[in-house]
Formats: C-alpha cells, sequence, structure tokens
C-alpha cells in the first residue's frame, strides 16, 4: 500500500499531532552501537554515583591536582565525612602541608567538582609498633626488655 503523504500532513495539521522522531546524529539506527561513555554517565546519573566518582578520582588524579613535587612526599588516605586524610613521608613535610592548608583544600575543590572535601587531616608518618612481631614476649613491658 502506497503511502499518501498528503493525508498525513493534513491529519498533523488537523489534530496539532506532530511526530516526534529521535535525532541523534550519533546513531542512525537502533542496532548501532552507542559510545560507552555515555552509557556510564547515564548510569552514574541515574544512580547517583557522580559524588563517589569524584571523590575516587581524587586519589587517581592526586599527582595532577596538588602537584608532582607535594604528590611525591604525600599521598591521600581516606575520605570520611567531607574530610580527606593525607599522609606525608615526613614531619617536616607534614609541617609544611599544614601550613599550606588553606591553599590545598582550595585546590582540591576547585579541580574536582563534584567532591564534599570540607576540610583536610595532615598526618606524620606512623612510628613502627613494639607490641607484636617475632621477638616481643606476652606480658613484657615493651621495647626497654630487648635492650638488657
Amino acid at each position: 500500500m502506497k503511502r499518501d503523504i498528503a493525508r498525513e500532513l493534513f491529519r498533523t495539521y488537523r489534530t496539532k499531532f506532530k511526530k516526534t522522531v529521535e535525532s541523534n546524529e550519533e546513531r542512525s539506527h537502533r542496532d548501532d552501537p552507542e559510545p560507552i561513555g555515555s552509557i556510564l554517565n547515564s548510569i552514574a546519573d541515574s544512580r547517583d554515583w557522580k559524588r563517589g566518582l569524584a571523590e575516587g578520582n581524587i586519589f587517581t588524579n592526586w599527582s595532577k591536582i596538588v602537584g608532582e613535587e607535594i604528590a611525591n612526599h604525600a599521598e591521600p588516605i581516606t575520605i570520611f565525612e567531607g574530610q580527606l586524610t593525607i599522609r606525608a613521608e615526613s614531619t617536616s613535610w607534614a609541617t609544611q602541608l599544614r601550613l599550606l592548608e588553606r591553599e590545598l583544600l582550595k585546590n582540591i575543590q576547585s579541580k574536582n567538582e563534584g567532591a564534599l572535601i570540607e576540610s583536610l587531616k595532615i598526618i606524620g608518618p606512623t612510628a613502627p609498633s613494639w607490641k607484636r612481631g617475632l621477638r616481643t614476649i606476652r606480658g613484657a613491658r615493651g621495647p626497654r626488655d630487648t635492650y638488657g
């Protein structure tokens, strides 16, 4: 059966119904593959993952966010309730980062939109524990017992 375009136009004009045609320049047919980036973005939007992804990007893009020199001497550890914990490799670096804390926080917030970082906690390196290990004695007073 032939299609009468004049009648279809008359009916759409009379009922003021217009067909909506999906105009997607990337996909001409339904069977064509869709770019994976757009699929992942739509999933992240629908499941409200934007904040978690933005916070995860802090860990993966740390050197780009704070710079190479700081990234060589400090690393992000955790994000808990809007507080980013950063571990420095020495106490002197921890002190320097505490002095730069405001600028560092502004830099993190500006380069990582969507991540809710409200404060920074900068810690130094952790000391070794003498409580556990191969040469410990239960009930002993600690490292004083090993040095005679």
